[in-house]
């Protein structure tokens, strides 16, 4: 039996899960604005108490890597860290737009989603890169990579090797809703990041031994953070 904790920041949406054997068992996550820094360690202690789960008794802790927001990514990976190396457990890093593929095909299973010809379907998670770009890759819907991540300025020739008549084109994700004009022939789905995501994808790669070196390992962020000078006068 494994027991992970589960943590996605890289968003609007601060989520933290705890799953067992790949299965989702508790959740708490909220989108009321940047607020990460703040509730990701209380809805982790809410959620040790709420299954009765010790810290040392987790077997791992996984996190959202990116892309995504900077300032989201660097809360999440800290506090995945700084629990790893506290309670001496491995660290698991599941690619963000992985984790949002993996919801949409739970969703599906669920019965939330119904996309015709789903099992031919093109899933195409994006994240929000401001203005029209988007981190994005595409999957199939077994939940393989079909393409690299990519920081894509959204035009009319985006991703045309993958949309079209032959099989349905499915975009989600808080990135997805400012493409739907620019891509007609999409199929738009409300999905939205969630811990619940890295469950079964981290648990197969603690089975496989994939974890990361708790000291080195850094967010993914596709881009490098550019700081700006703020235009307002001070003084």
């Amino acid at each position: 039996m494994s027991l992970i904790l589960c943590i996605e920041t890289g968003t609007d949406i601060c989520s933290v899960g705890i799953a067992k054997d790949g299965e989702l068992i508790s959740l708490r996550e909220s989108d009321e604005g940047r607020d990460h820094a703040r509730k990701v360690g209380v809805f982790v202690d809410e959620l040790l108490r709420e299954t009765g789960i010790a810290p040392d008794e987790l077997d791992a802790v996984a996190v959202g890597k990116g892309p995504g927001s900077y300032t989201g990514l660097r809360i999440g990976v800290s506090f995945a860290k700084g629990l790893c190396y506290g309670l001496g457990k491995p660290l698991v890093a599941v690619g963000s737009l992985d984790a949002l593929a993996e919801v949409a095909r739970e969703d599906y299973e669920a019965g939330i989603l119904a996309v015709d010809r789903w099992a031919e379907a093109r899933l195409c998670p994006m994240v929000d890169a401001r203005r029209m770009e988007v981190y994005a890759q595409v999957f199939d819907a077994q939940g393989a990579a079909l393409s690299d991540v990519t920081a894509e300025v959204v035009g009319p020739e985006s991703f045309a090797a993958y949309r079209g008549a032959a099989v349905p084109f499915v975009i989600f994700g808080n990135g997805a809703a400012k493409c739907t004009e620019v891509l007609p022939d999409a199929i738009f789905e409300s999905v939205a990041p969630s811990a619940r995501g890295l469950a079964r994808l981290a648990q197969r790669a603690l089975d496989a031994g994939h974890t990361e070196d708790v000291a080195y390992f850094e967010p993914f962020y596709l881009k490098d953070f550019v700081a700006t000078t703020s235009k307002k006068k001070l003084f």
